[in-house]
């Protein structure tokens, strides 16, 4: 789809259902289990490797990276790039991870790549003290700023209960390929940042959102764009005092990784791990309820890997 009518279709406020096929459940078209001819799992959870090695390992279980990046694709990677801190705090993405999804795109066959977030410290600083700036750098992806409102168009959200519109990244609007990488940590409004908390990254104002019901205008907005792939960074975890952290004791090793198309799936999985209630949770819950994607995993085939 041109640029043009990416934006007709923004305007009418039909780009989400226009543009990207949502993927269902229970009704598993590939993966028939009375025959058990699996062709690739709906969800993988995989531990003990360094993120690079895993996201190979478990990229592969959900049918790998050409399943998702196909030949001259542009691609938009959406790590969380929020805070101005060393990887070792982790209160953004491990550049390793973001580096090897950047390569895997490009064996893919991709175009371009790009690599952004709309930070909360200041952006140069979050960019080159979180690592990510080296990383994409080093595997020739583009790294795009989100800090300046000209980059954001308007939009509707159709589905919305309290966000009926919201001022959206104008890469999501226009990429074939949209993956979404968020960390794993804590958060002292939502509960925990996972996959549906990170897509504030991708609009221009957030603070609607956190005076307006924040758990639902997060289930709202991913009505809007579901990502085609969901990448949870696991390796190091904020247990407390998120979402930027105070220092490395805040922080717990885990040394895993969450993959799924499902952004509901993974970001319940995610809270499983950190051993969280999902009551707690409430925008998984929320998302559920508006059938964005399952939190009950015994639905899906689910690869568990162990390095």
């Amino acid at each position: 789809m041109n640029t043009m009518k990416r934006r007709e279709f923004i305007k009418s406020g039909l780009v989400a259902s226009a543009a990207i096929p949502f993927i269902g459940f229970p009704n598993l078209s590939v993966l028939t289990k009375k025959s058990h001819e699996k062709k690739f799992y709906d969800l993988a959870a995989i531990k003990g490797g360094e993120p690079d090695l895993m996201f190979d390992r478990a990229i592969e279980a959900v049918g790998g990276i050409k399943r998702f990046v196909k030949k001259n694709a542009k691609v938009v990677i959406k790590p969380n790039i929020g805070w101005d801190a060393a990887p070792s705090r982790a209160a953004n993405t491990n550049p390793a991870l973001v580096k090897r999804i950047v390569e895997h795109c490009y064996q893919a066959g991709a175009g371009d790549v790009y690599v952004f977030d709309h930070t909360c410290d200041d952006w140069r600083r979050c960019y080159t003290n979180s690592g990510i700036e080296k990383a994409v750098k080093d595997s020739n992806a583009k790294l795009v700023p989100g800090n300046q409102e000209r980059y954001y168009q308007e939009v509707k959200v159709p589905k919305g209960s309290r966000l009926k519109d919201a001022k959206v990244h104008e890469l999501i609007l226009e990429c074939d390929t949209f993956i979404n990488v968020p960390v794993l940590k804590h958060h002292g409004s939502a509960s925990l940042t996972i996959g549906m908390k990170n897509l504030m990254g991708i609009v221009w104002d957030r603070r609607y959102w956190h005076r307006n019901d924040l758990h639902q205008c997060i289930a709202d907005f991913t009505s809007f764009r579901i990502p085609d792939l969901t990448v949870v960074d696991a390796y190091n975890v904020m247990m407390k005092n998120g979402p930027k952290g105070t220092s490395e004791a805040d922080v717990a090793v885990m040394k895993s990784q969450i993959i799924s198309t499902d952004i509901v799936a993974a970001d319940t999985a995610a809270a499983k791990l950190f051993g969280i209630d999902l009551n707690e949770v409430k925008y998984i819950g929320i998302a559920e309820s508006m059938k964005l994607g399952t939190s009950d995993l015994s639905k899906l085939s689910i690869s568990r890997i162990k390095v």
